[in-house]
Parts: C-alpha cells; structure tokens; sequence
C-alpha cells in the first residue's frame, strides 16, 4: 500500500479543497492539486485555474531539464494590455508580479518571480504587470 503524503503550504487552502494521495492528479473546482510523494522525492504542488498552469519554485533540475536558462528572455515595465497565444507558452519569471485576466472571467490567476507559468494556445486575456517583468519564454 502507498504511503500518503502531507501537503504543506501557504497559505493553506479550506480543509475542505485539499485532497491528498500519492502520484495522483485531482481535479478541485479550477484548481488541480498535484502531489507526488515517494521515496527521495520532495512533494510538488501545481495549481491549475481557468486553463493557465503554475508551479511555484520549480527545482532548478527542473528548470535544467526543461533547458528554461536558453530560452529568449522578456521583459515589460508596469502596464496593461491584451493578449491572445497563438501556440502554447511556457515562461519562468526571474523577477516581477502579474495579474492575468481571461477573456469571458471576472476572476484573474497571478504569479510572480520563481514560477514556471503554462498558458494554453488560442486563450485570450489581458496581462496586468504590477511589478516590472523579466522571464524567460518559450513557445511551442
């Protein structure tokens, strides 16, 4: 029988949002819990909310593997504009804070410095930089 893994975080979501089991994707209203406990390996929390996928403080062999430290880099001072990918993206901020709002949500997701950020091709939302910007990008 697998062991179960302990999810800490902060700040901590209602009891009633968290689910824990090992190796196991769950689906919790917009976001997804992603917890992979086994021996030697430290736990990992992914969230997922309205199509854009965040991971926070991804282990730099992570980032290595992905080959994040080649890809172009980016960057935007404070400011506010729309924006629609044409193929998906995946960026790591270095510095910075956003607030990203989908087309057709009230609700926005954000992230800053040390997430690995994933937007799916064709969405369409506004980016709201509220702390000057610099990332490294890649589409596919």
């Amino acid at each position: 029988m697998a062991s179960a893994a302990v999810l800490r975080h902060q700040p901590p979501l209602p009891s009633s949002n968290i689910i824990i089991k090992t190796n196991t994707t769950h689906k919790i209203s917009s976001r997804r819990l992603v917890i992979r406990a086994a021996a030697g390996n430290t736990e990992k929390m992914a969230t997922e909310k309205m199509g854009i996928k965040i991971e926070k403080n991804p282990d730099e062999s992570k980032l290595t593997s992905l080959g994040v430290r080649t890809w172009p880099k980016w960057g935007c001072p404070p400011s506010k504009f729309p924006w629609t990918y044409d193929s998906k993206e995946t960026c790591f901020l270095l510095k910075g804070k956003v607030k990203v709002i989908p087309d057709g949500y009230d609700d926005f997701v954000e992230f800053g410095a040390g997430d690995l950020v994933e937007f799916p091709k064709g969405m369409k939302c506004t980016w709201d930089v509220t702390e000057t910007v610099d990332k490294h990008y890649k589409f596919e």
